[in-house]
């Protein structure tokens, strides 16, 4: 078997098992139906002669497989290039979550949210590997109208391996795998485990499109209420991704460097 093929195989199987010690330790609720996850991004890479970048990106989601719609995003960003393994962003949004049995009423939720975010890359013959690391400070202002506020940590690693070239560009073909932990630092510290699994085809050097399957678990801490002690709870839902992006050129004296297919999200 080609060493490289072996290298990402094995990196998505420990990527996919990876949560199952922790999802198995505590108890789930009933499984829930599929979901659906649309996303549609247009970026702006950055450059050897202006490294900064950005990117805005719209996003619907729902609760069963294309149907009963309940949640959007709206959200953008300024990036800039330390270098082509390097990048620090500064982004922001808007996140709305509504009862789909009752749309009318106007959001449950509703979310504003900044970050900011480190990515480093790191490029072999074949298989990439990204580490994302982000901080984010989240507003909510409920239907009653009250309000709160957290903070939250992220940790992302994704690795892409192209089938039919050894670089991602035009014309390729390529598997993508990512895990991602949510961490509160007020609480239950491990918050949210996010693993994807997906393919994805460049069309040129505009044009690229993923599909894949997301299972996203939420934690919640074990408490004591009216003197019974209610253990660690895990809430899990799998969902059918569908994600489009769109990347802006920008005029260039050097050939543009090689750009992972990530996903903003």
């Amino acid at each position: 078997m080609n060493r490289n093929l072996l290298v990402a195989s094995s990196a998505i199987v420990l990527l996919a098992s990876a949560t199952q010690p922790a999802l198995a330790q505590v108890p789930s609720n009933p499984e829930q139906p599929w979901g659906t996850w649309f996303i549609g991004t247009l970026q702006l890479p950055g450059s050897a002669e202006s490294r900064w970048g950005g990117f805005a990106e719209a996003q619907a989601r729902t609760n069963a497989l294309f149907r009963q719609y309940f949640y959007n995003e709206l959200k953008g960003g300024v990036s800039f290039d330390l270098d082509k393994n390097f990048t620090v962003l500064l982004g922001g949004g808007r996140y709305a979550t509504s009862d789909y049995r009752d749309r009318p009423a106007g959001p449950l939720n509703v979310e504003k949210r900044m970050w900011g975010q480190v990515v480093l890359t790191q490029y072999s013959s074949r298989l990439k590997i990204e580490h994302r690391y982000r901080a984010e400070q989240r507003w909510f202002r409920f239907r009653d109208d009250s309000t709160s506020s957290r903070q939250r940590l992220r940790y992302r690693l994704n690795a892409f391996y192209p089938l039919n070239k050894k670089t991602i560009g035009a014309g390729t073909v390529f598997l993508s795998a990512y895990d991602e932990i949510f961490l509160n630092p007020e609480g239950p510290v491990l918050e949210r485990n996010r693993i994807y699994l997906g393919a994805g085809y460049q069309f040129n050097d505009h044009l690229t499109l993923q599909t894949g399957w997301v299972n996203q678990a939420n934690y919640n801490q074990p408490a004591v209420r009216q003197g019974q002690f209610i253990p660690q709870n895990t809430s899990a839902k799998r969902n059918i991704v569908i994600a489009l992006v769109y990347r802006l050129s920008r005029k260039s004296n050097s050939a543009a460097p090689e750009r992972l297919p990530s996903q903003q999200d």
